[in-house]
Formats: structure tokens, sequence, C-alpha cells
């Protein structure tokens, strides 16, 4: 999955951002050289976000739990072969997506699971913001799995991931180009079933 790392940390990139890519780059460099405690750190930093781009993907919690810890595997294994040009994360991404979509291909059964894809409750928000969040994500998600999977799986990377259109590139490994017209065809689309559902602004 080295395809992934040819993205060059752009010199405007926010100093929070380039500091907790030097802290993962650290971690990777300790465990190529076999440190576990910095591979637990890795773990902890990372894992829900990789769980939650797999579950998106197959929709099943216990197989999206078990290709995460195949990923991680994967990165004590060969952390040695991370290129710094890269996110860690855009490399973590682009490993968890090879291995669901393998996944995928053995059982092409798969569906978006739509209700163990809700987002995780925050514990801050009152009992009345967590129901109308969740009403609210709920009309989300009903929209999100009427896309086609190409077109859901952009609007997760760069929505829910933040990655920019060369990151998307790099992890569904497809020309900047592609990503740029799923990307217009996703939101058109998600705009028109939104309005439908009753939710505007988004």
């Amino acid at each position: 999955m080295d395809t992934a790392c040819e993205l060059t940390n752009g010199p405007g990139a926010p100093a929070s951002a380039a500091t907790r890519q030097r802290l993962d780059q650290t971690l990777l460099e300790s465990i190529a050289a076999g440190d576990k405690f910095a591979m637990q750190v890795l773990y902890q930093r990372h894992n829900v976000r990789v769980y939650r781009f797999v579950l998106r993907l197959i929709g099943n919690p216990a197989l999206a739990e078990e290709i995460v810890g195949d990923v991680f595997l994967n990165v004590w294994r060969h952390a040695g072969t991370f290129d710094a040009k890269c996110q860690v994360t855009t490399w973590l991404l682009a490993i968890a997506r090879h291995k669901a979509l393998s996944v995928l291909r053995r059982r092409p059964e798969s569906q978006l699971d739509e209700d163990m894809a809700a987002a995780i409750p925050d514990p801050g928000e009152s009992a009345e913001a967590v129901l109308d969040r969740k009403e609210r994500s709920k009309l989300i998600r009903d929209c999100l799995a009427q896309l086609s999977p190409a077109h859901r799986e952009i609007l997760d990377l760069v929505y829910y991931h933040e990655k920019s259109v060369d990151e998307v590139a790099r992890i569904v490994d497809a020309p900047k180009s592609t990503v740029k017209t799923r990307m217009f065809y996703a939101r058109s689309h998600m705009a028109k079933l939104l309005a439908a559902a009753g939710i505007r602004g988004s």
C-alpha cells in the first residue's frame, strides 16, 4: 500500500496537524525498531478512525474489528516501509480500504448496516441534544446509504476523515480528476436527498 504515500505535506499545513504527523512518524520509526509501546500508542490514536472507516465500507461490526486488527498487524510488520512523504492516517486508511475491499470481494452479499454505523454519542451533550443529533444522524445516514458505494466512500473520506483530494486519490487509487468528478456528483445527489429529508444547509 505504499502507493498511497506519495503526498508531501504542504507548507500551509496547520502547526497542530504537522505536530501530529511528526508524532505519528516518530511512533512508526519506533515500531519499525520493535517498540511495542509505540505500537500501542499508535493504535490508541487511530483505531477508532480506522474502525469507523471500515465499518462504513462493510457494515459488519465484528468483521470491521477483525479488519482493524489486521491493519495494525500489517503496520507492526511493515512500519519500516512507510514513506514519510505522506500522512500516516492516509497510509492507514489506504491499508484499511484494501483489506475491506478484499473482504467485500469474498462476501458480495455484505450490506451497509445503518444502525451500527451510528456516531458514538458525546457524553457532554444533553439528552435533548443527543436525541436531536441521533435523529439528524439517522436521516443523514439514510441519505448516504442511497448513494453509490464509490460516492459514499468519497464523502466519508472528505468530510469525516478530512482528507484532501490528493489524499483521497491515493487512498482509493484513482486519478484526482476522477475523485473531483465523484465528489461533485456525490455532493449534488446528497444535497437533493437531504433537502427531500428536510435537512437543509448541510
